[in-house]
């Protein structure tokens, strides 16, 4: 019986959605599949797939610490916070110290208040807020408690800053990036994320989809009565 949770290594340029299709025609006919925790397109690493039984897991699954390397670019702004968006240069600024860089970063940490970006799955009178924004609405989220247990600054070379976070359910890094351009006044977006663990799930064991298809899902699939 195909049931438990693969470890996928999700690949930038394919939405989560159409990775769990593309696993599902792996998996005999009629065999349940979902993920815990939507990767956006261009990101990449851990994408929990849930097969079978699996799928009972997903709340359980969503509620882990998640960790998570990014790349923010300071001194410009893209409409989704991230590269899936044209850039626009903030003009007039000057670069930014590393002390202070380190500094603002620092205040990320903790029960902070997060507004969500306009352009992400959550509902606003129950449509998605990214389809509204794709009109050309006025998309108003409200900020939510989220929690970060840590911000790492790894290397910072002006515009470009690297990042280790860990943090809880529900937390956009894009927003931080945003977020931590906006305090430093120059303004930033997300260039590149990599999810590098969903509590005891690695991104160093992580299977890929090419693994999988050549080799077949079962030797992959971790069994329920292991987690």
């Amino acid at each position: 019986m195909f049931e438990g949770i693969i470890n996928l290594d999700k690949p930038p340029g394919a939405s989560s959605a159409r990775l769990v299709a593309r696993v599902k025609r792996l998996l005999p006919k009629g065999t349940k599949i979902g993920h815990a925790g939507t990767l956006d397109p261009f990101a990449t690493g851990v994408l929990l797939l849930l097969v079978g039984k699996g799928t009972k897991s997903c709340e359980r699954l969503m509620g882990e610490r998640k960790g998570y390397q990014a790349t923010i670019k300071l001194g410009a702004r893209t409409a989704t916070d991230d590269p899936e968006s044209p850039e626009e240069a903030v003009e007039g600024i000057a670069p930014v110290d590393e002390t202070t860089v380190r500094a603002e970063a620092a205040k990320f940490v903790g029960a902070i208040q997060q507004r969500p970006p306009a352009f992400s799955a959550m509902k606003i009178e129950g449509q998605r807020a990214y389809k509204l924004a794709r009109r050309g609405d006025v998309v108003e989220m409200k900020p939510r408690t989220v929690q970060v247990y840590s911000v790492e600054v790894l290397e910072y070379s002006w515009p470009r800053v690297k990042v280790r976070i860990e943090c809880g359910r529900g937390t956009y890094i894009r927003a931080i990036a945003r977020d931590l351009g906006d305090a430093l006044g120059v303004g930033g977006y997300l260039t590149e994320l990599r999810r590098t663990f969903v509590g005891r799930f690695s991104a160093a064991d992580a299977v890929t989809v090419e693994k999988l298809t050549a080799d077949g899902v079962e030797g992959y699939l971790e069994k329920l009565d292991a987690l």
